[in-house]
C-alpha cells in the first residue's frame, strides 16, 4: 500500500559510523534532515528511536501528522518479514527487534529492509541502473555488500540474504572480520580496510580513504594498500560476473567518490580476470552516498520493494 502524494515520510539510513534521518514530502523534497553517530550494540536502536523522533517534533505543528510511513535501511542480515535486525558485525547486533518498538514509539507503519538492497533497487528504478534489467550494485565504505537484479527483478535470495559480498573469502586477506571470519573482502577492499591498512603499515594516525586513494602516485605504500584492495575487489566480482553476467556494476557508498579513479581500476581488473562472459560496464552511481537514504525513502513511500517504484 503506498502512501498519498501529500503525506510526509520518515526515512532513516543507519550506516557503520553515521545514523541519516530524513523527512521527504511527495515530490522527493527534503523538508528535515539529521546525522548522528551510530552508538554500537543495542544502543543503536535506542539512537534510531530518537532520532526519528527528533526529527517529527521539529517539523511545524501543523505538520507533525502528516508523516504517515516510516522505513528504516539497516546493515548486516536483516529479516524484513519479523522486522529483525539479524546480524551486524560492524554495528554489533544480533536478532535485535527493530521494527515493533519503533512503531509503538511513532504510531505509523514501518518497514525495514537492507541498506544496500535498498540502495541498489533505488538506482535500478532511478539511477545509474534504470532501463537495465541485470544489475549488480556494489556499496563500499564500512563495509561491502551487493543487491543484485537479474531479468529485472531484485533477487532476494535463501531468507532474504543474497549480496552479503563483503562476507566472501578474499585470495589473499587474513584480517578478522566482524562477523567472525578471517579473510573476508571487505578486510582488504573496505573503505575502513583500506585506512586501517594504511595506518599500520605506515606507522601513522589513520586518514581518509580518499587520502590514501590520492598518495598512490608517490606513495608506494598507498600504491600497494590500493591495488590490494582493487584486485580483492575485483576478483570478488569476476566471481558475480561469471554466476549472473551482469551487464553493469555500479559502485556506490563512500569509496565511490574516488569516481573514474575507481570505476576504470575496476574495469580493467575484471577485464583481466575474465574470458568466457562479457565484462561488465563499471560505474558510479546516480545518488552518490545518498542512495541508501533515497531508497529508504522510496521504501517508506511504496512499502516494499515488490511494488512499482
Amino acid at each position: 500500500m503506498t502512501s498519498d502524494a501529500r503525506d510526509l515520510v520518515l526515512a532513516i539510513d543507519v550506516g557503520g559510523t553515521t545514523i541519516k534521518s530524513e523527512i521527504v514530502d511527495g515530490d522527493d523534497r527534503v523538508v528535515a534532515t539529521s546525522r548522528v553517530p551510530t552508538p554500537h550494540g543495542v544502543a543503536a536502536l535506542d539512537a534510531i528511536t530518537d532520532a526519528g523522533s527528533g526529527l517529527i517534533a521539529s517539523l511545524p505543528a501543523d505538520d507533525r501528522d502528516r508523516v504517515t510511513r516510516a522505513a528504516v535501511g539497516l546493515p548486516g542480515i536483516v529479516d524484513r518479514t519479523r522486522g529483525v535486525g539479524v546480524m551486524s558485525g560492524n554495528v554489533g547486533w544480533r536478532d535485535l527487534q527493530i521494527a515493533e518498538p519503533l512503531r509503538t514509539r511513532w504510531k505509523i507503519p514501518v518497514a525495514i529492509d537492507h541498506d544496500v538492497t535498498l540502495a541498489g533497487w533505488a538506482e535500478w528504478r532511478q539511477g545509474a541502473g534504470r532501463g537495465v534489467d541485470d544489475v549488480c550494485f556494489v556499496s563500499i565504505g564500512t563495509g561491502i555488500a551487493a543487491a543484485l537484479v537479474v531479468g529485472g527483478r531484485l533477487v532476494r535470495g535463501g531468507a532474504s540474504q543474497a549480496g552479503e559480498l563483503g562476507h566472501t573469502p578474499s585470495r589473499t586477506g587474513d584480517r578478522p572480520c566482524g562477523c567472525g571470519g578471517r579473510g573476508c573482502l571487505e578486510t582488504i577492499a573496505s573503505a575502513s580496510a583500506i585506512e586501517q591498512a594504511y595506518a599500520e603499515r605506515t606507522g601513522s594516525p589513520r586518514v581518509p580513504a580518499e587520502d590514501v586513494i590520492a598518495r598512490r602516485g608517490s606513495d608506494p605504500i598507498a600504491s600497494d594498500v590500493w591495488s590490494e584492495a582493487i584486485a580483492a575487489l575485483a576478483d570478488g566480482l569476476t566471481h558475480v560476473t561469471h554466476a549472473v553476467s551482469p551487464s553493469r556494476v555500479v559502485l556506490g557508498g563512500g569509496l565511490s567518490g574516488a569516481g573514474d579513479v575507481l570505476t576504470t581500476a575496476v574495469h580493467d581488473a575484471i577485464a583481466a580476470r575474465t574470458r568466457v562472459v562479457g565484462v561488465p560496464d563499471v560505474m558510479t552511481g546516480a545518488f552518490g552516498a545518498r542512495a541508501g537514504i533515497v531508497g529508504v525513502a522510496l521504501l517508506a513511500r511504496v512499502g516494499s520493494t515488490d511494488n512499482e517504484a
